[in-house]
């Protein structure tokens, strides 16, 4: 079985919530709402889950095997790890570019009177 497919939503809040993933297998399955998680131990991926009566939280899908959960998590975070950094340098360029049009915008403007 083989990933196809990873789309990533982030979420912004300040908890330890940091996105929403949907899982593509063999383009022909789907896994909505695994999450990737920030916890005191690192980042890591939860399982789509649902509340008991009881209050407890039961997985609705997920790996049978370890080295499978393994690869799901390690293709998740490396994609997230890329959308991250990716979204670093845009949001780098856009304050870069904020910063020459402002330079741009005072150039021939006369000087205060002291």
């Amino acid at each position: 079985m083989e990933i196809t497919d990873i789309r990533i939503r982030k979420v912004d809040s300040e908890g330890k919530l940091k996105a929403y993933v949907t899982l593509t297998f063999d383009g022909c399955f789907v896994v909505h709402n695994l999450k990737i998680i920030s916890g005191q131990a690192g980042t890591f991926v939860a399982m789509p889950s649902r509340k008991t009566k009881k209050g407890e939280y039961k997985d609705i899908a997920h790996p049978i095997n370890s080295d499978f959960r393994n690869i799901i998590q390690e293709r998740i975070l490396e994609e997230y790890e890329r959308l991250d950094s990716s979204e670093g340098i845009e949001n780098r360029e856009v304050e870069g570019q904020a910063e020459v049009e402002a330079e741009e915008n005072t150039e021939g403007e006369p000087e205060e009177k002291k």
